[in-house]
């Protein structure tokens, strides 16, 4: 008996996951966002899709933090990236990504956890 295999399980097997980690402490919005489309350009590019790592629904909202009793807030959106980085084979990191603390923090999981790791300009 022939096994019919389905090409789009096949394809999602294959295609590699990659989460952005940017600094933003200090930057503008545009800036963000800027500098992550540089950084989605160039992981298209190699074949990665991007995992979200930016948050910006209304569950991310201030309001919406104050109501869940959020107290720690950078901590609330770096426990979100660190589960998105599950779903990734890859993590990217921007420039600056030494000096912020969530960058730092995801840069020691990805490398805790074999991640391969890459690096912006």
């Amino acid at each position: 008996m022939i096994e019919k295999t389905n090409e789009a399980d096949s394809f999602e097997e294959t295609v590699k996951k990659a989460m952005i980690s940017q600094p933003m402490a200090g930057k503008t919005d545009e800036e963000i966002a800027a500098t992550r489309d540089l950084a989605v350009a160039k992981l298209r590019q190699m074949g990665y899709e991007v995992v979200n790592t930016l948050f910006t629904d209304e569950w991310y909202s201030d309001e919406a933090m104050k109501e869940r009793g959020v107290v720690q807030v950078p901590l609330c959106f770096l426990a979100k990236s660190l589960e998105n980085m599950s779903l990734c084979h890859a993590a990217y990191f921007c420039k600056g990504w030494e000096d912020a603390r969530g960058c730092k923090i995801e840069h020691e999981a990805a490398e805790a956890y074999g991640l391969e790791v890459l690096y912006g300009d």
